[in-house]
């Protein structure tokens, strides 16, 4: 993994397709599947690695790596987010029909869940489904920040049943949509850190009853084991990020001069380097502690982890991407250089699956519950 981003993933690369405006590359994408890294976490039934020792803790280790080259493609959404939701959403035979082709990059799936009221949180729904007379449905409504949805075969939209319970979570569920439906538009979404997500709308979309993954109402329950996964990579993400940036600003001090001498021989600027790298301990210590929760299997400790990781890790890599540019000076501000960029990713991840405030205010609220039960 190291070596493929040291290659073919430098600053200089990356910079030149995002001035092309170039979202994902398909002969990237061939390297992540011949490598068996989207393949990692997947079931070994199915042609994934899953049974062969694969799991989270393989998807982590890989994104860690994206993470330090600022990798573009939607391994993200596309590997991790949507492969983990379909796998726990779909019956055993839609796995056998799609998951070998999710496996060997011949198909790529998205999820759309966000819309614009429910920041993140995938129990608010509104988009709707609507089931006809002749055992299909009708989707109506519209999806935002669609991870991977550019270039993506087919979308998983999570709806509420148009005729069941407006606020029970039993009304949530998923649907496999194809890309080139009628009635589907898909808008895409440059991201401030070079990648990019979509706007899906459904206006009336006509899908069989097969493409209902699962059983009806129980799309809630995969959407958290999805989220999990993608807040446990997008973590390992950012502590790669942190990684990285840290050892380009310690090359930096050790190479500016002020005074005759390098900066890197202030000591005021050596504690907040060790700031910094205190920082990303904490949050590769939070990420390991999310690991260990979802290894339990409990599902209340896994939720409750998972925004504390999402909290925590996102604070802290804005933090230390941060300072990072600071210690730099006016070159970490240009759009050339490297650190500037690590920070843009920060900003960004903290905003996905809801922002540092909202999983911490999410925290309270389930320890309220516990201190205080109805």
């Amino acid at each position: 993994m190291r070596r493929f981003v040291e290659k073919e993933y430098t600053f200089e690369q990356r910079a030149q397709r995002l001035r092309r405006g170039v979202a994902a590359s398909d002969e990237h994408w061939r390297t992540f599947a011949e490598n068996g890294w989207l393949a990692a976490a997947l079931p070994e039934a199915h042609g994934g690695l899953g049974g062969l020792g694969g799991s989270v803790l393989d998807t982590v280790l890989i994104a860690q790596e994206f993470g330090r080259g600022l990798v573009i493609e939607p391994y993200f959404g596309c590997a991790v987010l949507a492969a983990q939701t379909f796998a726990a959403a779909a019956s055993e035979a839609q796995q056998h029909r799609l998951l070998p082709g999710l496996s060997d990059g011949v198909r790529r799936l998205a999820l759309a869940y966000s819309e614009t009221s429910s920041r993140g949180d995938p129990a608010v729904v509104t988009l709707t489904a609507k089931r006809n007379a002749g055992g299909h449905y009708t989707l109506r409504g519209v999806k935002t920040l669609v991870l991977g949805a550019l270039g993506a075969d087919g979308i998983i939209v999570s709806a509420r049943l148009a005729d069941g319970p407006v606020n029970a979570d039993e009304a949530i569920s998923l649907f496999l949509v194809d890309a080139a439906a009628s009635g589907l538009s898909v808008l895409p979404m440059p991201l401030h850190d070079g990648t990019w997500a979509a706007e899906c709308r459904f206006d009336a979309v006509q899908v069989d009853a097969d493409a209902l993954l699962g059983d009806a109402g129980n799309g809630l329950a995969a959407l958290r084991h999805g989220h999990a996964h993608a807040i446990a990579a997008l973590g390992a993400e950012l502590v790669g990020g942190m990684e990285r940036a840290i050892e380009i600003t310690a090359d930096y001090l050790k190479l500016r001069k002020q005074f005759g001498v390098a900066i890197g021989s202030f000591q005021v600027l050596q504690h907040r380097m060790a700031d910094m790298a205190t920082e990303m301990e904490l949050a590769r210590s939070m990420l390991y502690a999310l690991l260990a929760a979802m290894a339990s299997g409990d599902p209340v400790a896994q939720q409750y982890t998972a925004s504390q990781a999402k909290a925590r890790i996102g604070r802290a890599a804005k933090f230390v991407c941060g300072q990072a540019i600071q210690l730099h000076g006016g070159i970490g501000m240009t759009d050339e250089y490297a650190v500037g960029h690590y920070f843009k990713r920060a900003v960004v991840a903290d905003l996905l699956f809801g922002n540092s405030d909202q999983h911490e205010a999410a925290c309270a609220a389930s320890l309220q519950r516990a201190l205080c039960p109805a």
